[in-house]
């Protein structure tokens, strides 16, 4: 591999670089726990794969637990600071991310292959959250309640939970992060971050960036670790009473083990997971549009969001000429090195170039394909020739027109239109997070709308339509946290709940007014200065009513 100056990220706790091979105490003083073996692993540029970007030293299960023990010791000192200060640091927080914007943007797209627009477009996101919970610390608001006694003051509060872990995937290395950090700071609570181990340098940049704003020491902890040490270190953790909440954005199949983790220490975590999103295009639908839409949607960061179009619902009647431009759109995409304008560059990371692979072995005889000139990785202009053709006769791992950069340096794919999915495909039910939409047809709404909740996802919809009526009775009939109506199913913005239920999420919002449910607990309060016990219910004197009285004929 070729060292281009590469970082060396490993756990930040405290403050400071943390020893792996330390021995920790518990929360409270008790046994040490077990040294482990420190392991190093390489992130590189998915479009450069022999450029390293950073050197990860990945925790044990014993690192995870001495960071939340750090973040516990930190947690009453933070909590004490008052709301509209922490929503000051916030605001710090954001302006020095406006000011480190191209720099910032330039890690993701080298650490992640995200192209350099949507990249810029991450680090906004980032500002915009702040702009947004920077306010909320002057906005922190409880109530007063009037009480049934007399004499009494009833009052409600926000309080911080204490400890956040909070667990994230690098396919948006620092916008979604954002999403959990500012709003957990905001409410006075401390963190345990695990970011994905292929975005550890974006983590190191982003808690560099947080510290500069007058975050304290201890406040954020970051700890890379590979899956299996943090569910065993999540499990410590929460055993010794020293994480309060876990926020996780990542697959179903993980959600569910930390849904259950925590359901074990009664605790209810922020889960934001897959998508298998539809977007159904009426008959009435301005076509160019719903093709534009479906090709950011599908496409869009090589079809690596949650929020990524799956499958297009598409009325029989509009069907052929929708595949028709979709099929032209999508043909002449320029894809290729994510520092030029392309529709979108790598995949992330090895893991997901296998999956996506997998993914490809559930194409069927039934299925028309189109979009492309060949079928899975993208090579150069005389590789993979000698292979035999793949399903629909198109070649594989073969070249692609318009392709910009050096195709055989990174995890490029070919972009894929599946269009004949039924509904017990595979193709059809399971998200793929690659290049590949799906297409079916539907005769009237109602069919439209148990097409798109068959999967049993949840997360994000659309519908492309001229008529309110019918997108009206969409949004009742789809069980999506998210609609969209003439748009596309990705996009996001920091005022608004992000989140999805079923299979996409347990119904936790992030983003907006709707995080601070996650992050915050509620505590009442009732003062009674009457100088004497008052039972509510018991001693409650309501002025007695004649119920017979009529008023005369």
């Amino acid at each position: 591999m070729t060292m281009v100056r590469p970082r060396r990220v490993g756990a930040r706790i405290a403050g400071r670089a943390h020893d792996l091979c330390a021995t920790v105490g518990g929360p409270a003083g008790g046994a040490e726990v077990e040294p482990a073996a420190v392991r190093v692993v390489a992130s590189t540029d998915p479009a450069r794969l022999d450029e390293v970007v950073a050197e990860v030293e990945l925790g044990g299960p014993e690192t995870i637990l001495a960071a939340a023990v750090a973040a516990r010791s930190a947690a009453r000192e933070w909590a004490a600071v008052p709301a509209p200060v922490r929503g000051s640091v916030i605001g710090s927080f954001g302006r020095l991310v406006a000011d480190n914007a191209d720099a910032l943007a330039r890690l993701v797209t080298r650490e992640v292959g995200k192209p350099a627009a949507e990249a810029r477009g991450e680090v906004q996101e980032i500002i915009d959250t702040c702009e947004f919970f920077r306010g909320e610390g002057r906005r922190l608001y409880g109530q007063t309640v009037p009480s049934e006694m007399p004499d009494r003051e009833l009052f409600t509060f926000r309080e911080p939970l204490g400890v956040m872990m909070v667990i994230t995937a690098g396919n948006f290395p620092v916008a979604v992060p954002s999403w959990y950090l500012v709003p957990a700071l905001l409410a006075g609570n401390t963190v345990v971050w695990k970011p994905a181990e292929y975005a550890a340098a974006c983590a190191q940049a982003m808690l560099d960036l947080l510290t500069a704003a007058g975050v304290p020491a201890g406040a954020v902890n970051l700890v890379p670790a590979d899956g299996r040490a943090t569910s065993l270190g999540l499990e410590r953790a929460l055993a010794a009473g020293a994480v309060d909440k876990v926020g996780f954005t990542g697959s179903t199949e993980v959600g569910r083990v930390i849904g259950a983790l925590c359901g074990r220490h009664l605790q209810s975590p922020c889960l934001e997971l897959g998508g298998k999103n539809p977007m159904v295009v009426a008959p009435d639908a301005d076509l160019d549009a719903a093709v534009s839409a479906a090709v950011f949607g599908g496409f869009g960061t090589a079809g690596q969001r949650c929020t990524s179009l799956g499958t297009a619902i598409v009325h029989e009647s509009v069907h052929a000429a929708f595949v028709r431009r979709l099929d032209a759109a999508v043909s002449a995409a320029v894809i290729g090195d994510p520092t030029g304008d392309v529709l979108y560059g790598p995949l992330l990371d090895a893991r997901f170039a296998a999956g996506f692979e997998r993914h490809l072995t559930l194409l069927r005889d039934h299925h028309r394909l189109s979009g492309s000139t060949a079928l899975g990785r993208i090579t150069g202009a005389t590789a993979g020739s000698a292979q035999p053709p793949g399903p629909g006769g198109l070649p594989r791992n073969g070249p692609r027109r318009g392709f910009v950069g050096d195709p055989d340096r990174g995890l490029y794919y070919h972009p894929l239109i599946v269009d004949g999915v039924r509904p017990d495909d595979e193709l059809f039910r399971e998200e793929t997070f690659g290049p590949i939409v799906g297409v079916t047809t539907y005769r009237d709404l109602d069919e439209a709308i148990e097409l798109a909740n068959l999967p049993g996802y949840g997360l994000s919809s659309s519908i492309y339509t001229a008529d309110a009526a019918s997108a009206l009775r969409f949004r009742r009939g789809v069980r999506a946290g998210m609609v969209s109506v003439n748009g596309s199913t990705t996009g996001a913005e920091a005022h608004l709940p992000f989140g999805g239920n079923g299979r996409s999420g347990n119904g936790s919002r992030q983003s907006g007014v709707w995080m601070l449910d996650q992050v915050t607990r509620w505590q009442s309060l009732s003062w009674d200065y009457s100088g004497r016990l008052q039972r509510a219910q018991l001693d409650t004197v309501v002025p007695a009513a004649d119920l017979s009285f009529r008023l005369p004929r």
